[in-house]
This record gives structure tokens, C-alpha cells and sequence, in this order.
């Protein structure tokens, strides 16, 4: 098989293609062949060592894939060869097959194509995780989405839609905002052109942001965290603006608010019953058309170094997908 290799760190032009003998699956774990991968901008930084864990090399990056069972370890009931699945590997997936543990899939129904269900367990499933769980979004609120027209951003601004908020999207662009409202935000704020704290004090009338979707961080961080409204919710996603930011604890107690760490990894791990049922409740929503998944390229494996630059300069609008 044909497998993207990382073989020390360094941006995507490090990356090789080389050939593999195909993995077998061992005791809980079944084979796939991919069909389709999903990536994320942190696949950027895995490879740079830069991300929260730092894989032996060689790996393969890509987090994310669907696929059909080609083969199932000993112990392995539930799932047979030829049923379509997506799969969270956290690393490994721009391969031509792959194995991963029977606990990490998911069933694929007809109406996904294989590029939705390849692009939707990251980001749908951290904006799901971050929403619902963390941030107890009700019906009426006001969320605010940074970064709103990357597949993590549109996801947040879907997803809030989709839970009745009044949905605030946030970019750095025109054209990127226009997106946003094409997939369901009912406000916008150029944050490049305008400050983004009165932004937001003005679009919610002077109350604030109940709820702040923030995988950007950096400068951003606490003129959001200045605009959120009292009892307000800031759910903190990620680092994509390159910096991490250190937040005055003072403005948490003036506004009696509340900053949400969502690491979406480590709850699929530690609560797998609910990490399933969002999963499933995601499918069914992209099969009857109230999520989309937005891809915004499809590309053969060779070219995965190509696609994880485009994510790495913040061009990608929606999820970039390799198909080996």
C-alpha cells in the first residue's frame, strides 16, 4: 500500500509517498480501506512537533478517514467486512488501508458520501462536543464563531444554527464571511477590519456573547473574552493564530463567566457511550441534509503536502479531503 510518511519534523515539503506492506488487524480491531481522509490544521503542527503528542515517526498524518472493512481481528462481533465506517485514528490515516480499534467507528448511512463522513468526526464532533456539552447552548443565545469559514468554524456555525442561537460569525474577510452566512450565520464581523470586542458589544446591543467559539486564540483571545456577556461562556478550541494566550483572570470574576477547555480527544477516550451518540446524531444529521460538511478540495494522495499548506496559510474554506 501507498502511505504519506513523516520521517522527521518539518513542514509539509518533508513529507515522502513510499510503500508499505498492508497492516493486519490484531485482537478488537478491523482493517479499512480508505476511501477518503480527513485533515485539520493540526496536522500542520504533528509534523513540526508541535501538537500535544508527538508520535514515533515514521507516521502518516491525517486524523480522520472513512472507509470499507476489509478485514476484522480476533474478538471483533459487531462490525463485518464490506460495511461502510469513519474511523478517529488521531494520526495515520493518509494511507491506502489502515487499522483501527472497533471502539473508534462508526457506522456510515446511505446520503453521507464518503467525503462527509471522512471530514466530519474532528470538527463536527469537537463543535458538537463543545456546544452541547460543555457550553449547554439553549435556543435564543447569541454564539459567536472565530474563524468562521475554516471546517472548524463552519461546523461551530452549522451546528449553532441547527441548535436555534443567533449565530455571530467572525473572519478576517469578506469573501470568508459571506460563506459563513451562506451556511446559516445570521450575523457578521470583520475582526481584520473592525474591533472585534465593540463588534460584538454592538451586534448584541450592549449585553455580550453568551457563548464564544474560539479555535483561534491569539490576539483575538481576550478582546473576545472582553466582549462575552455576564455568566457568558468561552470555549476555548485552539491555537490556529499561532499564539497562546494568557488571560487576565480578573475580567473571568467581573463577568461571572465561565472559560470551557474543550479537548475533544480526551473525551472521546474517557466518555465513549456519549462520544458515539453525538456521532450517530452527526450522521443522521448530514444524511438528512441540516449539516453539510463543506469540502473544499479533494486531492490524491501525492498532493497531501499541498492541502496541509493551504491549511497551514488559512486558505482552506471548509475541509480539505485526500482521497488515496
Amino acid at each position: 500500500m501507498r502511505a504519506v510518511l513523516s520521517t522527521a519534523p518539518g513542514g509539509p515539503e518533508t513529507l515522502t509517498v513510499a510503500d508499505l506492506p498492508d497492516p493486519e488487524p490484531g485482537p478488537g480491531e478491523v482493517r479499512l480501506k480508505v476511501s477518503a481522509v480527513g485533515l485539520n490544521f493540526f496536522d500542520t503542527l504533528i509534523i513540526v512537533d508541535r501538537y500535544q503528542f508527538k508520535p514515533e515517526r515514521p507516521f502518516s498524518p491525517g486524523a480522520e478517514c472513512a472507509g470499507v472493512i476489509d478485514a476484522v481481528g480476533e474478538g471483533v462481533s459487531d462490525w463485518r467486512i464490506g460495511e461502510r465506517v469513519a474511523a478517529f485514528l488521531g494520526f495515520g490515516a493518509c494511507r491506502e488501508r489502515v487499522v483501527a480499534p472497533a471502539s473508534r467507528l462508526v457506522r456510515v448511512p446511505d446520503g453521507v458520501s464518503d467525503e462527509q463522513a471522512a471530514g466530519l468526526s474532528v470538527t463536527y464532533g469537537t463543535g458538537l462536543h463543545a456546544l452541547k456539552d460543555r457550553a449547554d447552548l439553549k435556543a435564543g443565545e447569541n454564539l459567536a464563531v472565530l474563524g468562521a469559514a475554516g471546517g472548524t468554524g463552519l461546523a461551530a456555525v452549522e451546528l449553532g444554527r441547527l441548535m436555534g442561537a443567533r449565530v455571530i460569525a467572525c473572519a478576517s474577510s469578506g469573501d470568508k464571511l459571506a460563506l459563513a452566512r451562506a451556511h446559516g450565520a445570521d450575523e457578521t464581523l470583520n475582526y481584520a477590519a473592525a474591533d472585534l470586542k465593540e463588534g460584538l458589544r454592538r451586534l448584541t446591543g450592549g449585553k455580550g456573547v453568551d457563548v464564544i467559539y474560539d479555535p483561534v486564540g491569539g490576539d483575538l483571545a481576550e478582546a473576545a473574552l472582553r466582549a462575552v456577556a455576564w455568566a457568558g461562556r468561552y470555549l476555548v478550541i485552539g491555537f490556529a493564530g499561532g499564539g497562546i494566550p494568557k488571560i487576565p483572570l480578573n475580567l473571568v470574576l467581573l463577568k461571572g463567566c465561565d472559560i470551557c477547555g474543550v479537548f475533544w480527544g480526551a473525551f472521546l477516550e474517557r466518555d465513549a457511550a456519549a462520544h458515539a451518540a453525538n456521532m450517530a446524531d452527526l450522521m443522521a444529521h448530514v444524511a438528512a441534509g441540516r449539516l453539510s460538511v463543506l469540502v473544499d478540495r479533494v486531492v490524491p494522495l501525492e498532493a497531501t503536502p499541498e492541502a496541509l499548506d493551504r491549511l497551514a496559510r488559512r486558505e482552506a474554506k471548509g475541509k480539505l479531503i485526500v482521497r488515496p
